[in-house]
């Protein structure tokens, strides 16, 4: 076991009306090969048995347990756990998903081989209504400068980062104001100053199709990631070149969104993205 001497970790896990669920993610937390860690789960105004989540782990010391007001908004929610977290680094899990036992080990060894390295993720198996998902077709950059690819769709897992506290922290954590797509936002904004680091290794098991998810409860997230990207871009917030690649980005989107705004005789909301478009394509 990895152990002593080590930067601490901080793991957030935010929930909301899924003990069962959540009590697997906690398991496979409290199962990891590291030890040096503190769990932070930051319960989103449940209803339901989570705040028995500490006791039903026997009232280990590693776990810290805050309830908040409901908000419905994930990024505020993992926020609340960063702002009492005392570790170096910060990982989040969701709490449907699991992670290997090694997950944070692995980890913890990439940021001790690559010291300028301040974020790295895995990889992660997919599992929709008990089945496997392939993900042979996800043809995306997955470390280095993963600008140009981010800005297509959110291509780092909330559940398989782990990133020095001090860069979250320096950047402000994720947007509050997201209920979707707050993760694609923080990225983007990680991305433009940062390479990513990348273990080939699917360490997490991210589970859907169970209903629940706010992904299951639109049906579609696109015009989430238009909102994101297109705060960033009239806030000029990247670099000359990256900025130039958002605003490319941000048209195109909005071309393919108010072209399905027309097929759903949503004419307002197509004019609307269509004007977007024509303003910041070339």
């Amino acid at each position: 076991m990895l152990k002593s001497n080590l930067p601490l970790v901080s793991v957030i896990i935010p929930v909301y009306n899924r003990f069962e669920m959540a009590k697997e993610a906690v398991a496979s937390v409290l199962g990891q090969s590291l030890r040096d860690l503190e769990l932070i789960i930051v319960d989103d105004g449940s209803i339901d048995m989570t705040s028995l989540l500490p006791t039903y782990f026997n009232d280990d010391l590693r776990v810290k347990y805050i309830k908040i007001e409901h908000s419905g908004m994930p990024g505020f929610v993992r926020n609340e756990g960063v702002d009492i977290a005392q570790g170096k680094y910060i990982a989040f899990l969701d709490s449907d998903d699991l992670w290997v036992s090694s997950k944070l080990e692995k980890q913890v060894k990439y940021f001790e081989k690559n010291p300028s390295c301040k974020i790295v993720h895995t990889g992660e198996t997919w599992i929709r209504n008990g089945k496997t998902v392939s993900q042979s077709g996800f043809n995306h950059k997955r470390f280095g400068n993963m600008f140009p690819d981010a800005l297509g769709k959110c291509i780092i897992g909330p559940s398989t980062v782990m990133l020095e506290r001090s860069l979250y922290t320096k950047l402000g954590g994720f947007d509050e104001n997201f209920e979707i797509a707050e993760d694609y936002e923080l990225w983007l904004r990680l991305c433009n100053d940062h390479e990513v680091g990348y273990i080939d290794e699917p360490l997490v098991t991210k589970r859907a199709g169970h209903g629940d998810q706010l992904s299951e409860k639109y049906g579609h997230i696109e015009i989430f990631r238009i909102r994101g990207l297109q705060k960033l871009v009239e806030q000029n917030y990247f670099s000359k070149i990256n900025q130039n690649l958002a605003e490319q980005e941000l048209s195109r989107k909005c071309r393919i969104y108010a072209a399905g705004c027309r097929k759903r005789n949503k004419i307002i909301e197509a004019e609307l993205h269509e004007c977007i478009a024509a303003r910041y394509g070339n």
